[in-house]
Parts: structure tokens; sequence; C-alpha cells
């Protein structure tokens, strides 16, 4: 089974203002607002949906093929996601363009100021699954991005036959009630937050119990209490509980955590209830560091984090005794 995952590419850059946004804000002043923070510290960190997603899938030994548009100043996050077992062919460099980044300031109650520039994400609308070689024993996973890619690939999955998971994620807000229709048409799994099924079913105009059924899988996270996938093809309801944290440093990053290991158990055919507790850990390995792909883990590692927080899982062992392999 290949595993294609199409979604975003971004940078991150990180700053920290050491004093307070609102100290320097005139409130009488708000109509002609110029100000400038000196900040103490910068980070660029390697983000983006897709890559979040696929380096979740490499750590759990999968080698994903990632889909999506990046810009002239690409070169090494490419390096590092191949240097993870990642596979880049199926990234598009756009040469008049940046990545898409992602410009984040906090001051030191946590307050922010952001800025994002979509860059190169908005050529991801040109590119096509047509042409991989792919089909109905492989797996895409339609992540956010530009809505018109979003919905391209969805209907690309059904002309081809392929199965696809469909995840609007933060991109729901943007897309329309007939884009997360089409969407959502033909995917084998429907997945987002309890908050997102909220706006898509506002969207759409169905019930929160339509969206559920309207795919042989859904999954609805909700944080720290857990998340639930429902089973339509059995009837059934699986409560997933989280993985405890040593601490929370940063939530960003932990739904395509998710998302990663909860594709990583359905590409393996494990039970639902263990795929949950494998995507469930990876999103809390994820929380532990601050930026998306700054945690890691070995696959000895992971398997023995897995039996302290749920138990053993002989399933697990004898996927990974094949997926665990570089």
């Amino acid at each position: 089974m290949r595993i294609v995952v199409t979604g975003s590419l971004a940078y991150d850059y990180i700053m920290a203002f050491p004093g307070s946004f609102q100290d320097h804000i005139v409130p009488e002043m708000l109509h002609k607002l110029t100000i400038s923070f000196l900040v103490d510290s910068m980070r660029r960190l390697r983000g983006g949906v897709a890559g979040n997603i696929a380096y979740t899938l490499a750590l759990l030994g999968e080698r994903p093929l990632v889909l999506a548009s990046a810009g002239q100043d690409f070169a090494e996050y490419r390096g590092w996601m191949e240097y993870q077992g990642i596979d880049t062919s199926g990234i598009h460099e756009v040469a008049e363009d940046f990545t898409a980044s992602c410009f984040i300031n906090t001051d030191r109650n946590n307050n922010q100021i952001v800025a994002f520039y979509p860059g190169a994400a908005s050529h991801s609308r040109h590119l096509s699954l047509e042409g991989l070689g792919i089909g109905p024993d492989d797996l895409v996973v339609i992540s956010p991005t530009d809505p018109d890619a979003m919905v391209r690939h969805a209907a690309e999955c059904r002309r081809l036959g392929v199965r696809f998971v469909f995840d609007p994620g933060k991109q729901t807000p943007r897309l329309s009630g007939d884009q997360i229709l089409a969407g959502m048409d033909g995917a084998t799994v429907l997945v987002g937050n309890d908050y997102e099924f909220a706006m898509m079913a506002q969207a759409t105009g169905r019930k929160i119990e339509e969206l559920l059924e309207a795919a042989p899988l859904a999954v609805v996270t909700r944080g720290e209490h857990g998340s639930t996938i429902y089973d339509q093809r059995k009837g059934q309801v699986h409560e997933v509980p989280a993985a405890p944290a040593t601490e929370v440093v940063d939530p960003t990053g932990a739904g395509d955590a998710y998302l990663g290991g909860l594709v990583f158990g359905l590409a393996r055919g494990l039970p639902l209830p263990v795929t949950g507790r494998v995507a469930s850990l990876a999103a809390s390995y994820a929380i532990e560091r601050r930026g998306c792909q700054e945690h890691r883990y070995t696959r000895a590692e992971f398997a023995a984090r897995y039996e302290r927080a749920f138990g053993s899982a002989p399933e697990l062992v004898d996927a990974s005794a094949v997926a665990f392999v570089r």
C-alpha cells in the first residue's frame, strides 16, 4: 500500500516578545495603528499539515509520498524530509514565490499576533493525483490546503477508485458547504475535531449525526478529552482516551500527529481501538515539544510507551515487525 499525503507545507516563524502587547497600544489611536515590537528570539520551524502528517508516518516506519507545492526557499526542508524517509517527488517548487509562512509573535501573557502568507500553497490547485500510479490498494490523505485543491483531489480519488481520508481541519471556516460535501463524497474516513464538525454542520445545513454517517469511518477528536471513532460498517463506536503527556508545551501540530498515527493504523489494518490509541500517543509526543516536527522517538520507545499507557497490543507488535523497519 502506498500512502499519499496532500496538504500544505509551511515555515513557522516563532518570535517571543518579553513585554505585553497591551502596554504599547494607545486605544484612542487604533484608527491609525503603527507599532513595532523588538523580539528576544526567533526560530524558523518546519510545519504545514502535510509535512507534519508525513513526519509522523515516517517516524512510525512508513514512506509516505507528499503531493504539495512549496517555494524557492524549500531546499533545506526538502532535504530534511528526505532524511526522515519521506518521498518528496510529488512536491512542486514554485520558483517565483516563497513557501507558505506563518509569523507568530507571542508576548509574556501568551497573547499572539499572527500573520499568515499562503505563498506557494495557492499553486497546489494545479497538482494532480493522476499519473502517480495509485489505485484501490492505496490510501490518500486530503488535508488542509487550497480549497480548490482539496475538492480536486477528492474528485480524482473517486475517479481512480482510491480510498481517501478527508480532513478539512483549519480550512473548515473557509470552505463552502458545497466544497465540504464534495470533499466528503466517497471518503473512506472523515476526520475533524468537535468544533470543526459543528462548523461543517452549520456550513452544509446537515446535522452532526448525518455527517458522522456520511463515511464508513468518522473520527472526532476532543483534545485532552480523547477522541471517538464511529464505525458505520459494523455499527460500533470506539471511545479512545488521550495518551498521558509528560508535559504540555505546545499543542500546535497535535492534530496532525494524531492523523498521522490514525493513517498508520488504518494502513496496517490494526483494530480501530488500537489505531485510535496509536494516534493518541503520536499526538502526545507532539505537544511535549515546541514546534510540529521537533519531537522524535524510536520504534522501541513508541511501543514501550504505548504499553505503559494502554497495555499490551499484540497487533501493534506484529505490525511493528514490518512497519518499523526502514
